[in-house]
């Protein structure tokens, strides 16, 4: 059963074309063909297709007779229909749905991205309003929401294919690394600094790889769209600020795999370090879907005061899963206070009721999520 989303690509399309980017499985062909089932789909994944449109670009043209949408699936195995693509939108005001799971190939081959003629979209995996009262904390915790994934009746050996996935059609055939075995490494020991500042030189030592070569893998993370890169928060008024970065993995369940652990516990420090991830991937498929211009950073001064998230400069939010908040759970979100004005302060819990104390809001986690989706927050 097709579980609806919220990013509206038809209503994008309506006015202009259209990059869709996200990660494998997360959901775009059946967004497009749940969404846009008049629309032409040429799939690049089709041997037949690729052929045809490798000898003649200018198929597309032939078989565009009628002003509806085009869909190229997979436009990074063949860059070069880019330029065909643009003169369709300049000439015959096509309008066309571009989508893959990277645009990495696409930037460094220097081909035509369509000059501004084309926004950009990311799809996420599953939020938990787009699953609504089918939505498990727990399930998502340990086996993450990549639909393939959650909708499996063997989540675990599924996880375990789609990384091998990951490792055989993203990374290698993509070109971006030939050394499988050291990104292998390299993957292992950066899922468990997920949710941490990232150290190069501890990460280069625990995977027996150069630091460069840490550095140029975080970027393929980043352009693959399988982590995302969180910055400091600088703008305080009063405290000095650590410099590093902290970087996220897109998917609660496949970082559980990469990091060998068994199912999480609610209780246990990984739980709440996962539950704080999977915050990160609501705000983050918010944004992507009805926010493109907000930005996400966090706060952590050298004093060890932190808070996880900062949006927009003006709503700061910690994710913790006690069910009692305590004094020290609200010390970040008191002590940020003092560097700048906030509209909101929110303490995401696993209380059962909301409640305010010293203008922080203490949201239950279902609270959060229902005001972060009806735009409530930002």
């Amino acid at each position: 059963m097709y579980i609806p989303r919220k990013l509206d690509v038809a209503a994008i399309l309506e006015k202009k074309s259209c990059f869709l980017f996200g990660p494998r499985q997360c959901g775009k062909s059946s967004l497009i063909r749940e969404t846009l089932p008049d629309a032409y789909v040429l799939d690049l994944l089709s041997g037949d297709t690729f052929r045809r449109l490798a000898r003649n670009p200018g198929y597309i043209d032939e078989i565009c007779r009628e002003p509806r949408p085009v869909v190229i699936d997979e436009i990074q195995k063949m860059p070069s229909l880019l330029d065909e693509v643009h003169r369709l939108i300049e000439t015959k005001g096509l309008n066309f749905l571009l989508t893959g799971s990277s645009a990495r190939k696409l930037r460094k081959g220097g081909v035509n991205l369509l000059g501004g003629r084309a926004r950009v979209r990311n799809i996420h995996p599953f939020s938990a309003s787009e699953l609504g009262d089918a939505f498990d904390l727990d399930r998502a915790i340990n086996y993450g929401l990549v639909p393939g994934i959650w909708n499996s009746d063997s989540p675990d050996e599924d996880i375990a294919g789609y990384v091998s996935l990951y490792l055989e059609q993203e990374i290698i055939q993509e070109g971006a690394t030939r050394n499988l075995p050291a990104f292998s490494r390299f993957l292992e020991v950066a899922a468990l600094s997920s949710g941490e500042q990232i150290n190069y030189q501890s990460i280069s030592s625990d995977a027996q790889i150069p630091r460069s070569t840490v550095q140029e893998y975080f970027r393929i993370l980043k352009d693959t769209l399988l982590a995302q890169e969180v910055p400091v928060w600088r703008k305080g008024c009063s405290r000095k600020t650590v410099e590093t970065a902290k970087f996220y993995l897109f998917d609660t369940g496949i970082t559980r795999h990469l990091q060998g652990r068994k199912p999480l516990v609610r209780g246990t420090p990984e739980y709440g370090h996962a539950f704080e991830s999977w915050i990160m991937h609501e705000i983050s498929s918010y944004i992507d879907a009805c926010r493109r211009d907000a930005k996400i950073s966090y706060w952590r001064t050298r004093t060890n005061l932190e808070v996880d998230f900062i949006v927009d400069d003006e709503v700061a939010i910690e994710a913790k899963t006690t069910r009692s908040v305590a004094k020290d759970d609200l010390k970040g979100l008191r002590a940020i206070a003092e560097e700048g004005a906030f509209r909101h302060r929110i303490l995401v819990t696993d209380e059962p009721r909301p409640r305010e104390v010293d203008g922080i809001a203490i949201l239950p986690w279902r609270n959060f999520i229902d005001h972060l989706w009806t735009g409530k927050l930002f």
